[in-house]
C-alpha cells in the first residue's frame, strides 16, 4: 500500500462516526471503511486485500481511537 493510499484510509477512519468505528463488529467496520475508500479511489483487488489485512490488525487503534474522540479515555 502506498503512502497515499494510507493518508486517505486514515483519513475515511477519522471523517467515520465514532458509533459507527465502536459499534460495527469488525468484519462490517472492515467492510465500511474499504467501501468509503473505494469511493474516493479505485482499488484493485491485491489493493484491497491488503487494505483490508491492514484494517483488521488496526481494529484496536482504531476504537481505541474511537474511544479518545468520545472522551472514554
Amino acid at each position: 500500500m502506498n503512502s497515499s493510499t494510507l493518508r486517505q484510509l486514515w483519513s475515511v477512519i477519522e471523517d467515520t462516526q465514532t458509533s459507527i468505528l465502536l459499534e460495527d463488529n469488525d468484519t462490517e467496520l472492515v467492510q465500511q471503511l474499504l467501501r468509503q475508500l473505494e469511493t474516493q479511489k479505485i482499488l484493485s483487488s491485491e489493493e484491497i486485500s491488503v487494505i483490508s489485512a491492514y484494517i483488521s490488525s488496526r481494529l484496536p487503534l482504531i476504537r481505541d481511537l474511537a474511544l479518545l474522540r468520545r472522551g472514554y479515555i
